[in-house]
């Protein structure tokens, strides 16, 4: 990993920035999170995970961007399931400020296909904020832009086929290893009813932390995930492609509360109005 800033909170370090360039071509290279960590310390994110090796932290992406994968692995095809294919490309960091340890990092990001021509810009802005002495807020946002000349559509692996509600690609979150429960504001439980769903928040919670997931855009879905794997993402693309038109933008915002402890639905309830 190549580390290129920190984020902190109240002096203490909570995420660290790589900026990718050492991960493999078929992981879908990329700037991304991590460690990212609690005020007291405890782990919150995975990365390079033998289940899924291109899974990195807290990162942005995509797996069908104009017919590249930025995801990583394989690509699911139609009719055929996920396939190795030579259609992977990268996102490459072109700016960022600032370059030390901060509580907010600006990011400039081209989305390159595997010829390395230019699919989007991505301005991405990572703001940390304390909330209590157990508790801090990562604010994410990013805003895609097209080239002028095409449209460029957005895609899952749902979009191109797959039918058991797997139209991940978006911001995503892939949780540290162990044990969790996830829920969310309307008081589903479980990945079967919390996937796929549109409640206000969702939250990851193991035995030492609790993840507290907000601000799904217009046409956004969760994608939840505790029994494969641990992981979170706001979906993008769950039943249809998502078009960035030529010239146009689109942009997104969220807030990860990250916490100390297993908190119970109240306790999320309570501590999600702190953090408005």
């Amino acid at each position: 990993m190549a580390e290129t800033a920190r984020l902190t909170v109240g002096g203490i370090v909570v995420a660290r920035l790589q900026d990718g360039t050492d991960v493999e071509h078929t992981l879908g290279p990329r700037p991304y999170l991590h460690p990212v960590s609690t005020l007291a310390g405890v782990p919150v994110t995975d990365a390079f995970p033998e289940d899924h090796r291109w899974h990195l932290g807290v990162s942005v992406a995509m797996q069908d961007v104009a017919g590249t994968n930025l995801w990583g692995g394989r690509t699911y095809v139609r009719d055929r399931g996920y396939t190795w294919l030579d259609d992977h490309g990268r996102i490459v960091d072109v700016r960022l400020s600032p370059t030390a340890a901060s509580d907010a990092l600006v990011q400039t990001l081209h989305w390159l296909d595997p010829d390395g021509a230019l699919l989007i810009t991505e301005d991405r802005t990572f703001a940390a904020r304390p909330l209590s002495a157990r508790a801090w807020s990562l604010e994410v946002a990013y805003t895609l832009a097209a080239p002028a000349d095409r449209d460029i559509p957005l895609g899952s692996p749902a979009t191109n086929g797959r039918p058991d509600a797997a139209g991940y690609g978006g911001f995503f979150w892939r949780c540290a290893p162990g044990p969790a429960e996830v829920f969310d504001a309307s008081g589903a439980h479980g990945e079967a009813t919390v996937n796929g769903g549109t409640a206000d928040w969702v939250a990851f919670a193991a035995a030492d932390h609790t993840l507290i997931f907000s601000g799904l855009g217009e046409g956004d879905h969760w994608f939840a995930r505790t029994g494969i794997y641990p992981g979170v993402c706001v979906a993008l693309a769950w039943e249809k492609p998502l078009i960035v038109p030529a010239g146009g933008t689109l942009s997104r915002r969220h807030t990860v509360i990250v916490a100390d402890g297993a908190l119970t639905p109240g306790e999320v309830a309570s501590t999600v109005h702190t953090g408005d």
